[in-house]
């Protein structure tokens, strides 16, 4: 059986909410992705700047940040499965509505209100599967399973921009790719009818309802977790800055310094695709076999190492083809398991508050990266600008690593030592 061996010992429950993620997170990254392909069409169609462009992207990012903190506040106050649903509503309705925009400060407006529901969906889907989900052992391996779906909403998008431009007029075809994103809603009635919270979840709002548990969302910057805050926002912060420097310099590079054009053909997206989609799987894997801050270590260093080589070997259209898909392995596997993580990080009744604080305002300050690229290269080369900014990224994700404590095969009805602990190595290795 392999890798999916464990998922034969997944209960009916179980299976159901892996395939509400799987879904769920699998249409987000569809109504997120499919913008970046129509940016040309609506450069050509409004006369919009490429800094206009930029600017609807970066607003997105910069809502999905806020949004990731607030459904997560909310997640912990209301439920997973509501939340889950009210993201998935707000994404869809936003991205459809972005079809029937006619300005950029129209579109700049709905992007940026479905950002909200892109970062807040992430935000609750990775804590309520690993709520859900009975086995420690399996625990990294479901989320990053679910977290691969990126990978197939990515396919859908370049797959419908296609089909949508060849079969429709330009003036209509990018509009469908917009308004096609109301379909991914129908998936809020699966969700209704087949997930519950998490029985974690449930026990601690008991709790909380008959006063034996008081929470607060702020008591994540209480001293009890204010190092596990600061430091699990670091490694995030390392992790998508040093994510957004490389893939967002690496095309401009490869392009005008070394006249390169791989990147203009479908197979390259492909490649990256697949990449994408493997680099989750062996990064869940890994997550549960040598643990959470090794795994983040080995692929800190794989994604700065290979992200060096694509910018200073000597290399062709071939073998950047090829590279391709080790690059798409670790620069996306490196995620796989901190969805898992951060749910471990932090004690059932501000779980959501803390995974949806740390991560998003890791993608917040780590959308500032790509700028200081541009910086930096203003005195120096791209490529040694590229090369600090990345590096100091994965820096960052290793240090935050080596301080947190491991996770790994902890039951989430644990509580987890402190960041810094000098008990922090064996209890949490206990299983």
């Amino acid at each position: 059986m392999g890798y999916f061996h464990w998922f034969t010992e997944l209960n009916a429950r179980e299976r159901r909410t892996l395939y509400a993620g799987f879904g769920g997170y699998a249409v987000d990254a569809f109504d997120f992705m499919i913008y970046s392909f129509l940016i040309p069409t609506l450069i050509a169609t409004w006369g919009m700047t490429r800094s206009e462009a930029g600017m609807i992207a970066t607003s997105s990012l910069i809502s999905s940040a806020v949004g990731g903190w607030l459904a997560g506040i909310l997640a912990d106050r209301y439920g997973r499965v509501r939340v889950l649903q009210w993201t998935i509503a707000t994404f869809a309705l936003f991205t459809c509505l972005s079809g029937f925009t006619h300005s950029f400060w129209q579109l700049l407006a709905t992007r940026t209100l479905q950002g909200i529901g892109f970062g807040g969906e992430w935000t609750v889907v990775t804590m309520m599967m690993a709520e859900t989900i009975r086995s420690p052992q399996h625990r990294a391996k479901a989320v990053g399973t679910v977290q691969s779906s990126w990978s197939f909403g990515w396919g859908a998008a370049a797959i419908l921009y296609w089909a949508f431009f060849a079969l429709l007029p330009e003036e209509y075809a990018w509009r469908a790719c917009f308004w096609i994103g109301i379909v991914p809603a129908l998936w809020i009635l699966y969700v209704r009818r087949n997930v519950s919270d998490p029985d974690v979840f449930v026990a601690t709002r008991r709790a909380r309802e008959s006063g034996a548990v008081q929470s607060h969302f702020m008591q994540i910057f209480a001293p009890a977790h204010l190092v596990t805050t600061l430091l699990g926002s670091a490694l995030c912060t390392g992790m998508l800055g040093g994510y957004y420097a490389i893939t967002t310099w690496l095309p401009t590079y490869l392009k005008t310094v070394r006249h390169l054009s791989v990147f203009n053909t479908s197979g390259y997206l492909i490649v990256l695709i697949v990449g994408s989609f493997t680099g989750y799987i062996v990064g869940a894997i890994l997550c549960d076999r040598i643990g959470r801050r090794a795994s983040f270590i080995l692929f800190a260093i794989g994604s700065f190492a290979l992200g060096m080589a694509y910018t200073m070997l000597p290399i062709t259209d071939t073998a950047m083809l090829l590279l391709g898909f080790p690059l798409g392995i670790v620069v996306q596997g490196i995620f796989a398991g901190v969805g898992a993580y951060l749910s471990e990080l932090y004690p059932n009744a501000i779980r959501g508050s803390g995974q949806g604080f740390c991560y998003n305002l890791g993608r917040g300050l780590g959308s500032f990266f790509p700028i200081l690229v541009g910086a930096f290269a203003q005195t120096t080369s791209l490529v040694k600008a590229i090369g600090v900014v990345a590096g100091a990224g994965y820096l960052l994700v290793i240090v935050a690593a080596l301080c947190l404590p491991e996770t790994k095969g902890k039951t989430l009805t644990e509580e987890v030592p402190a960041a810094g602990s000098e008990r922090a190595s064996a209890e949490s290795t206990a299983r």
